[in-house]
C-alpha cells in the first residue's frame, strides 16, 4: 500500500472519529430544545458534554490539518468550492463554544435565552451540513481540468446531498439522545430513552435510504457489508433502549455512524473529489497527494503524537464518566 493510501485511510479514521465524538454532542445540543423542559435540566444536558466537547473537536482539526498536508490538492479543492458551507460551520463552532462559556457568565433571563438559542442552532446546522458536504464529496461536483470546482452554491443543495444531511442531524440526535439516557439519572433519563425510540425509527428510515442510494451509485462489496453493518447496528441500538442498556445503546449508535461514515469513504477511494464533468478529472488518493517525503514525515510525527492523544482523552471520558442529574444542580442566584 502506498503512503497516499495510508493517508486515505487516517484521514477517514479521523472524521470517522470526529463525528462519533461529535456527533453526540451536537445531538445534546439540539435535545435543549427537544428534550428540556425548564433551565435546570438544560444545564443537565450542557453538564453532560461540559468536560469533553471542546476536546472532541481535536479531531476536527487534526482532521483538517491532515488533509492540508497530505493531500493539499483536495483540500484547496474542497475549501474554495465548499466555503460557504463550511465558512458556516466554523462559525456555528466558534459561536457555540462561546455560548458554551459565557451562557452562565449572568443571570439574566434573557442574557441565557439567547446564549441557549445559539447552542441549539449552532448545533443542529452543522450537524446538517456535514451530512450535505460528505454527500456531495461522495457523490460529485464540478471540477474542471485545472483541479477547480465551477459550480454554485446551490449545486450543492443536491436531493442526495440534502439527504445525506438530514441522516447526519437525525443520527446524530439519536446518539446524543442516547448519550443523555447514559449519563442522566431521574425523569430525564426516562424521556430520554422515549425520545431516543422515535427518534431512532426516523433516523433508520432516512438512513437506510441514503446508503441503499449509496450502495446503488457504487456498488462496492465492502460497501454492501458496512451497509448492513449500519443497519443492523441501529436496530441492535434501538432494542438496547427500549430495554433500558444505555451503554449497549450507544455503543451501538456509535457502530452505526462508524460504518456509515466508513461506507462513504469505501465508495469514495480512490477519488477523494469525483468530477461529474470527466470521471478524468477527479481528484484521486494519488493524483492529489504531497510527496513521498512528506508523507513520509507525517507518517512518524501522527504514530507518536496520536497514542498520546487518545490517552488524555480516554482519560477526560474516564474521570467524567458518572451520571448527574437535577438535583447536582445548584439553585441559581
Amino acid at each position: 500500500m502506498e503512503l497516499h493510501d495510508v493517508w486515505f485511510v487516517l484521514i477517514a479514521v479521523l472524521w470517522t472519529g470526529y463525528f462519533f465524538l461529535e456527533g453526540f454532542d451536537f445531538g445534546v445540543g439540539v435535545l435543549t430544545k427537544l428534550l428540556a423542559r425548564d433551565r435546570r435540566e438544560k444545564r443537565v444536558l450542557i453538564n453532560t458534554i461540559g468536560p469533553v466537547w471542546d476536546g472532541n473537536e481535536v479531531w476536527l482539526l487534526s482532521a483538517g490539518g491532515a488533509t492540508f498536508a497530505a493531500f493539499p490538492d483536495w483540500y484547496a479543492t474542497l475549501f474554495s468550492g465548499f466555503y460557504l458551507p463550511l465558512l458556516l460551520i466554523l462559525v456555528c463552532l466558534i459561536v457555540r463554544g462561546v455560548a458554551f462559556e459565557y451562557r452562565a457568565k449572568r443571570s439574566d433571563d434573557r442574557w441565557q435565552t439567547n446564549w441557549e438559542h445559539a447552542i441549539f442552532w449552532c448545533s443542529l446546522l452543522p450537524a446538517f451540513l456535514w451530512g450535505v458536504a460528505f454527500g456531495n464529496i461522495v457523490h460529485g461536483v464540478a471540477i474542471d481540468a485545472d483541479k477547480e470546482y465551477i459550480g454554485g452554491v446551490l449545486d450543492l443543495l443536491n436531493p442526495y446531498a440534502l439527504l445525506g444531511g438530514v441522516v447526519t442531524l437525525t443520527l446524530f440526535t439519536f446518539h446524543g439522545t442516547v448519550f443523555v439516557g447514559l449519563k442522566t439519572v431521574g425523569e430525564i433519563r426516562e424521556r430520554a430513552r422515549k425520545l431516543a425510540l422515535r427518534l431512532g425509527a426516523v433516523t433508520a428510515v432516512a438512513a437506510l435510504g441514503f446508503l441503499l442510494w449509496t450502495q446503488a451509485d457504487h456498488g462496492r462489496t465492502a460497501g454492501a457489508v458496512l451497509l448492513a453493518v449500519a443497519v443492523l447496528a441501529l436496530l441492535a441500538a434501538l432494542g438496547a433502549v427500549a430495554k433500558g442498556r444505555e451503554g449497549w445503546a450507544f455503543a451501538l449508535s456509535g457502530l452505526t455512524i462508524v460504518a456509515s461514515v466508513a461506507m462513504l469513504f469505501v465508495s469514495l477511494f480512490p477519488d477523494v473529489m469525483p468530477s461529474t464533468l470527466d470521471p478524468a478529472w477527479s481528484l484521486t488518493a494519488a493524483n492529489s497527494a504531497s510527496s513521498p517525503y512528506t508523507l513520509k514525515i507525517m507518517t512518524w510525527c501522527a504514530g507518536i503524537a496520536t497514542p498520546v492523544v487518545l490517552l488524555y482523552q480516554g482519560w477526560t471520558y474516564w474521570v467524567f464518566r458518572k451520571r448527574i442529574g437535577t438535583h447536582h444542580i445548584a439553585e441559581a442566584h
